[in-house]
């Protein structure tokens, strides 16, 4: 991929899927093909949010950042935004939201999926855990996507908990094109974004981007298991 298009500030390398949203021109087959599939079993499979721009996640960033909005423990509670120190501000928005110029939502290869019809009346979509567990509305949906993502070349890359992002069920990833995107993603590509842009927290993000990108990058489940 070309810089612009790792690091979502072009749009050239997606096409359309449905209303508003986008996805990767070469993956929007295998996608359809899932969907296909997940149909046949019973779910009407949908995109939460597929492709974002750095616009966008600078936008999530910021405001966690700054406390618009809740920042959340790694058992999906809400933290005292004012007795966190500068550090476990970013350690614990980072365990949730990927730093703007770094997040794989930018390749428009990984993509939230849940199932509209399940979710209870009046009940809007959270993206938590709790969701896609035992005895969540999509419990029976996440077994069927383990079962079956693979076959169509996706896996989770937060399947498993690394000790950088949190598990997140719902995040799907188009493994052959997403692992290339990441071995582009270079540390100075993204240092250099945000240098350029008023990211908040600019500062203490560049002092630590060494470590950010080993643990909450790079630091995820390889696709089938590694082999």
């Amino acid at each position: 991929m070309l810089i612009e298009q790792l690091t979502g500030q072009v749009t050239s390398h997606l096409t359309e899927l449905g209303k508003q949203v986008l996805i990767h021109r070469d993956v929007i087959s295998e996608f359809k093909s899932l969907q296909k599939a997940a149909k046949k079993a019973g779910f009407n499979l949908q995109i939460a949010s597929g492709f974002r721009s750095f616009e966008r996640q600078q936008v999530i960033w910021d405001n966690k950042y700054s406390g618009k909005t809740p920042i959340l423990d790694s058992n999906e509670q809400k933290l005292d935004f004012f007795a966190l120190s500068e550090l476990d501000k970013l350690f614990a928005i980072l365990h949730w939201s990927a730093l703007p110029g770094a997040s794989r939502h930018h390749w428009g290869t990984d993509f939230d999926i849940y199932d509209p019809n399940l979710l209870p009346m009046n009940q809007n979509l959270a993206l938590t855990v709790s969701e896609y567990a035992e005895n969540g509305y999509f419990h029976e949906l996440n077994q069927w996507l383990s079962e079956n993502i693979e076959l169509f070349g996706f896996y989770r890359p937060y399947q498993n908990f690394l000790g950088g992002v949190a598990v997140e069920p719902w995040h799907i990833s188009y493994a052959a094109i997403a692992t290339q995107a990441l071995q582009q993603l270079e540390i100075s590509l993204i240092y250099d974004l945000i240098v350029k842009n008023n990211v908040l927290g600019k500062s203490l993000i560049c002092e630590q981007l060494p470590m950010i990108y080993k643990q909450f990058i790079c630091n995820i489940n390889q696709p089938y298991n590694g082999k």
